[in-house]
């Protein structure tokens, strides 16, 4: 199962953490793997790129783990911009888990 954990701050992402396999199709034919990939890197991407923001990046060796903070000392707009993107990408999340909740599971702390 992949664990999405988002992490908030007085209402604010801080930071978010994926873990774990889906394991709901065989390697390469995993739509949901796909889709949380897909989801998460995207905005990534299009955090760094739209944002010119540098994220503070984890990854694990084998995949199955990806953690990204937002760092502390950007600015009031930057951080309204992230949080636009971070909170399109957990509704994103959150589609997914409604239609396959047996191999992904949200939380927020």
């Amino acid at each position: 199962m992949i664990r999405v954990t988002v992490f908030r701050t007085n209402e604010r992402i801080t930071a978010f953490e994926l873990s774990g396999h889906a394991d709901s199709g065989p390697y390469g034919y995993d739509l949901v793997c796909a889709g949380v990939s897909a989801v998460s890197i995207g905005t990534i991407n299009a955090v760094m790129a739209l944002c010119e923001v540098d994220l503070i990046i984890e990854q694990g060796q084998d995949g199955g783990y990806l953690h990204v903070t937002i760092p502390a000392s950007i600015s009031e707009e930057k951080m309204e911009q992230i949080q636009l993107l971070f909170e399109g990408m957990i509704i994103s999340l959150t589609s997914i888990e409604q239609e396959y909740s047996d191999f992904i599971q949200i939380e927020s702390k």
